[in-house]
């Protein structure tokens, strides 16, 4: 550690390394997390077009799909701002360690 002191090329690289290394992982927990949420929103429209097959009546149908939209919008804003909040972190995270403020 005490030669990396020394040299500060050498520290920087070092630092690069280590936030390229932190970048994969965080790729890929941004990427599991989409897959995620992109399974959460499928189950939910087969939920709703199965309680929409099952439906009495056309008013019921509207309502069930009146539900799944209002729902779904709040879920995509949820998880919009989940992936943002990720994003922003990764970039946080990636400048402190290039430039050693982590």
């Amino acid at each position: 550690m005490a030669e990396s002191d020394s040299n500060p090329a050498a520290a920087a690289t070092e630092r690069m390394r280590v936030a390229g290394s932190a970048m994969t992982e965080q790729g890929s927990q941004l990427g599991l997390t989409i897959l995620s949420q992109a399974e959460a929103n499928t189950q939910e429209a087969f939920r709703a077009m199965r309680a929409a097959a099952q439906a009495s009546d056309l008013n019921e149908v509207m309502r069930i799909q009146s539900d799944y939209l209002r729902d779904q919008g709040a879920r995509s804003m949820a998880q919009a701002r989940e992936v943002s909040e990720m994003i922003a972190n990764f970039g946080r995270n990636a400048i402190g360690q290039m430039t050693g403020r982590n």
